[in-house]
């Protein structure tokens, strides 16, 4: 089974909003998503963050924690991933666009709070 390393970056600036790129092949849908993508050999999982949150989006950013670590098998493909996420800072950069993957089609700060229904009120 083949396997796949990743990482993503979590980063939340001081408004509350998430740091999100709309992505996707040219001939998907194209979906917003966090910066991630698939760590190089000589990479630590840190750094494969980092490299990623900049070449998506032209942050520089700093891993602040580790969140968690997902895990997941894709036996219909054969496939097995691992992909690290890191809450993250912005350090320095610029918003810009310098995906080598050529699969990003916009950055930007997503309001990430809930709009719940309300509950009726009993009187």
């Amino acid at each position: 089974m083949k396997k796949w390393l990743g990482s993503s970056g979590v980063c939340i600036n001081q408004d509350g909003q998430l740091l999100m790129v709309l992505q996707g092949r040219p001939a998907e849908n194209k979906t917003w998503s966090i910066p991630s993508g698939g760590k190089e050999q000589e990479e630590t999982f840190e750094e494969c963050c980092i490299r990623e949150v900049k070449e998506e989006t032209g942050y520089t950013v700093e891993v602040v924690e580790k969140l968690k670590v997902k895990q997941r098998t894709y036996e219909q493909i054969n496939v097995a991933v691992e992909a690290h996420y890191f809450l993250v800072k912005v350090v320095g950069g610029k918003r810009n666009f310098q995906d080598p993957d050529n699969l990003i089609y916009d950055i930007a700060w997503k309001d990430v709070r809930v709009n719940l229904p309300r509950r009726p009120r009993i009187s």
